[in-house]
């Protein structure tokens, strides 16, 4: 007695294209979308792809006409040469200590303002927080001086002290925080106040933790401005134990013959880090940002 079996033929989902996981056909306007998308990424990486070639390039290479697109060799005698130039580990440990000092006191001052902006009720509040953000439109050409007599008379010039403390507060990291703070139930605080928690023991166990997205947000920006400013430590830093990677990386320009390959070379170092931090932080970069309110 034979037995005869029959498959069943492979559910497919209807609606479903190779190109999605919905179930959601894909329009011309989503494919559009994507290769705008796609094109602008590719835009915004050529400069830094460029500059990654160039920093493997001599500078016979460099100064070619037309320009040559890749070295002829791949070899790291620009990085290990400007690295015996010049005394690269203390720029780029002054500039560590400098970004990680700043960053952090900058996540704690903006941070108790904007808790005190967002869930407490006080006379001038409103005013007090336009005033913050009107700090914004002032740059730090107009104030360059004022600073300046106010860290010399304090002492810090010539020392890290004085490139750390100046910047620490941010209107921008204020405004960040606040908005997302204000989407904190009050009733969470409240309800943390009857249980006996202190106003301090709140904010750190409670409204901190919350607001871990706006943290990072404040954070990759505090050390992008951090380790890219060049004004202030050029200003303040008078010896070359206090010089910071970008001004170091002018230094260069001042000789008779400017080595550019070396120039690239440096710049491709000082890069990296920002560049793996803000891939690392991503995720919560654009969450802090869709929930700030910030367009």
């Amino acid at each position: 007695m034979s037995s005869t079996t029959t498959e069943a033929a492979p559910e497919t989902l209807p609606g479903k294209t190779w190109t999605s996981t919905g179930k959601n056909n894909i329009t011309a306007t989503d494919a559009l979308r994507v290769v705008i998308l796609v094109t602008s990424a590719l835009v915004a990486l050529v400069p830094i792809v460029w500059l990654v070639l160039g920093s493997f390039k001599t500078p016979t290479e460099l100064s070619a006409r037309p320009p040559l697109l890749l070295p002829e060799s791949w070899g790291i005698s620009n990085y290990t040469d400007a690295l015996t130039r010049f005394d690269f580990t203390t720029y780029l440990f002054n500039s560590t200590v400098v970004t990680i000092a700043a960053t952090v006191l900058t996540l704690a001052i903006n941070s108790m303002a904007a808790y005190a902006l967002a869930k407490y009720n006080f006379r001038g509040k409103n005013g007090l927080f336009l005033l913050t953000l009107a700090t914004i439109m002032i740059p730090l050409q107009v104030i360059l001086i004022p600073v300046y007599q106010v860290v010399a008379s304090l002492g810090m010039v010539n020392t890290l002290w004085g490139l750390i403390i100046p910047a620490a507060a941010t209107p921008t990291g204020v405004f960040i925080l606040r908005q997302y703070m204000l989407s904190i139930p009050d009733e969470l605080i409240e309800a943390a106040r009857v249980d006996g928690s202190g106003e301090f023991r709140t904010f750190i166990q409670i409204v901190l933790p919350m607001c871990r997205p706006a943290l990072a947000v404040v954070a990759i920006l505090s050390i992008m401005w951090r380790w890219n400013d060049f004004l202030w430590p050029l200003v303040v830093a008078q010896s070359e134990t206090v010089y910071t990677l970008p001004v170091a990386l002018a230094r260069f320009t001042a000789e008779e013959t400017v080595p550019f390959n070396l120039i690239i070379a440096m710049s491709v170092v000082s890069i990296l880090p920002v560049i793996i931090l803000f891939l690392f932080f991503q995720r919560q970069i654009v969450t802090g940002i869709a929930n700030t309110g910030i367009k």
